[in-house]
Protein backbone atom coordinates (compact mmCIF):
# COMPACT_ATOMS: atom_id res chain seq x y z
CA UNK A 1 0.00 0.00 0.00
CA UNK A 2 1.58 3.35 -0.96
CA UNK A 3 2.28 5.95 1.92
CA UNK A 4 0.33 9.11 1.42
CA UNK A 5 2.78 11.98 2.14
CA UNK A 6 1.38 15.75 2.52
CA UNK A 7 3.52 18.12 4.02
CA UNK A 8 1.53 20.96 5.06
CA UNK A 9 2.82 24.58 5.67
CA UNK A 10 2.72 26.02 9.35
CA UNK A 11 -0.25 28.74 8.03
CA UNK A 12 -2.28 25.31 6.95
CA UNK A 13 -2.43 23.75 10.26
CA UNK A 14 -2.72 27.02 12.03
CA UNK A 15 -5.85 27.35 9.96
CA UNK A 16 -7.42 24.08 10.69
CA UNK A 17 -6.73 24.12 14.40
CA UNK A 18 -8.65 27.61 13.97
CA UNK A 19 -11.57 26.19 12.38
CA UNK A 20 -11.00 22.53 14.75
CA UNK A 21 -11.16 24.91 17.67
CA UNK A 22 -14.49 26.87 16.08
CA UNK A 23 -15.68 23.91 15.91
CA UNK A 24 -15.04 22.63 19.33
CA UNK A 25 -16.74 25.78 20.80
CA UNK A 26 -19.87 25.27 18.97
CA UNK A 27 -19.82 21.92 20.21
CA UNK A 28 -19.21 23.16 23.94
CA UNK A 29 -22.16 25.55 23.26
CA UNK A 30 -24.43 22.81 22.47
CA UNK A 31 -23.50 21.00 25.28
CA UNK A 32 -24.29 24.07 27.91
CA UNK A 33 -27.40 24.60 26.15
CA UNK A 34 -28.82 21.01 26.47
CA UNK A 35 -27.27 20.50 29.90
CA UNK A 36 -28.85 24.12 30.88
CA UNK A 37 -32.32 22.87 29.48
CA UNK A 38 -32.15 19.59 31.63
CA UNK A 39 -32.16 21.29 34.61
CA UNK A 40 -34.42 24.12 34.01
CA UNK A 41 -37.07 21.39 33.17
CA UNK A 42 -36.16 19.47 36.47
CA UNK A 43 -37.21 23.00 38.18
CA UNK A 44 -39.69 23.95 36.28
CA UNK A 45 -41.19 20.10 37.20
CA UNK A 46 -40.44 20.80 41.04
CA UNK A 47 -41.85 24.10 41.00
CA UNK A 48 -45.02 23.12 39.84
CA UNK A 49 -45.18 19.99 41.93
CA UNK A 50 -44.63 21.85 44.63
CA UNK A 51 -47.24 24.31 43.97
CA UNK A 52 -49.41 21.51 43.26
CA UNK A 53 -48.88 20.49 46.48
CA UNK A 54 -49.23 23.16 48.39
CA UNK A 55 -52.73 24.05 47.60
CA UNK A 56 -53.97 20.36 47.55
CA UNK A 57 -52.65 20.71 51.40
CA UNK A 58 -53.72 24.34 52.05
CA UNK A 59 -57.17 23.56 51.10
CA UNK A 60 -56.68 20.19 53.19
CA UNK A 61 -55.92 22.40 56.11
CA UNK A 62 -58.38 24.48 56.10
CA UNK A 63 -61.13 21.26 56.46
CA UNK A 64 -59.02 19.83 58.91
CA UNK A 65 -58.30 22.98 60.89
CA UNK A 66 -61.99 24.30 60.91
CA UNK A 67 -62.72 20.84 62.16
CA UNK A 68 -60.47 20.74 65.07
CA UNK A 69 -61.76 24.04 66.07
CA UNK A 70 -64.98 23.20 65.63
CA UNK A 71 -64.20 19.88 67.34
CA UNK A 72 -62.30 21.77 70.25
CA UNK A 73 -65.53 24.84 70.98
CA UNK A 74 -68.06 21.63 71.12
CA UNK A 75 -65.20 20.37 73.87
CA UNK A 76 -65.70 23.20 75.96
CA UNK A 77 -62.60 25.54 74.46
CA UNK A 78 -63.97 29.39 74.04
CA UNK A 79 -63.63 29.96 70.48
CA UNK A 80 -60.80 32.17 70.26
CA UNK A 81 -58.56 29.96 71.90
CA UNK A 82 -59.26 26.79 69.92
CA UNK A 83 -58.83 28.72 66.95
CA UNK A 84 -55.00 30.32 68.31
CA UNK A 85 -54.39 26.75 68.87
CA UNK A 86 -54.96 25.67 65.67
CA UNK A 87 -53.27 28.38 64.03
CA UNK A 88 -50.21 28.19 66.00
CA UNK A 89 -50.26 24.35 64.95
CA UNK A 90 -50.80 25.03 61.38
CA UNK A 91 -48.21 27.84 61.36
CA UNK A 92 -45.64 25.62 62.33
CA UNK A 93 -46.52 22.62 60.40
CA UNK A 94 -46.74 24.93 57.12
CA UNK A 95 -43.09 26.69 58.12
CA UNK A 96 -41.30 23.20 57.92
CA UNK A 97 -43.01 22.25 55.17
CA UNK A 98 -41.75 25.48 53.31
CA UNK A 99 -38.16 24.67 54.57
CA UNK A 100 -37.89 21.54 52.61
CA UNK A 101 -39.15 22.80 49.66
CA UNK A 102 -36.58 25.32 50.04
CA UNK A 103 -34.27 22.84 50.39
CA UNK A 104 -35.01 20.70 46.95
CA UNK A 105 -34.30 23.91 45.26
CA UNK A 106 -31.23 24.59 47.24
CA UNK A 107 -30.11 21.03 46.00
CA UNK A 108 -30.49 21.42 42.29
CA UNK A 109 -27.33 23.47 41.00
CA UNK A 110 -27.85 25.48 37.61
CA UNK A 111 -24.26 25.54 36.99
CA UNK A 112 -23.74 23.49 33.63
CA UNK A 113 -20.93 20.96 35.57
CA UNK A 114 -20.56 18.49 32.43
CA UNK A 115 -19.92 21.70 30.39
CA UNK A 116 -17.48 23.37 32.91
CA UNK A 117 -15.69 20.43 32.87
CA UNK A 118 -15.09 20.22 29.35
CA UNK A 119 -13.95 23.53 28.61
CA UNK A 120 -11.33 23.53 31.47
CA UNK A 121 -9.79 20.35 29.01
CA UNK A 122 -10.46 22.40 26.12
CA UNK A 123 -8.10 25.51 27.56
CA UNK A 124 -5.64 22.96 28.79
CA UNK A 125 -5.33 21.33 25.23
CA UNK A 126 -5.23 24.96 23.76
CA UNK A 127 -2.28 25.41 25.85
CA UNK A 128 -0.39 22.65 25.00
CA UNK A 129 -0.87 22.92 21.33
CA UNK A 130 0.23 26.48 21.66
CA UNK A 131 3.08 27.24 20.08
Amino acid sequence: MPQLTEERSIGDLFGQLTQDMGLLVKQEVRLAKAEMSEKASRVAKGGASTATGAMVAYVGALAIGAAVILGLISAGVSPWLAALLVGITLAVAGWVMLQQGLKLFKDTSLIPRRTVESLKDDVQLAKELKP
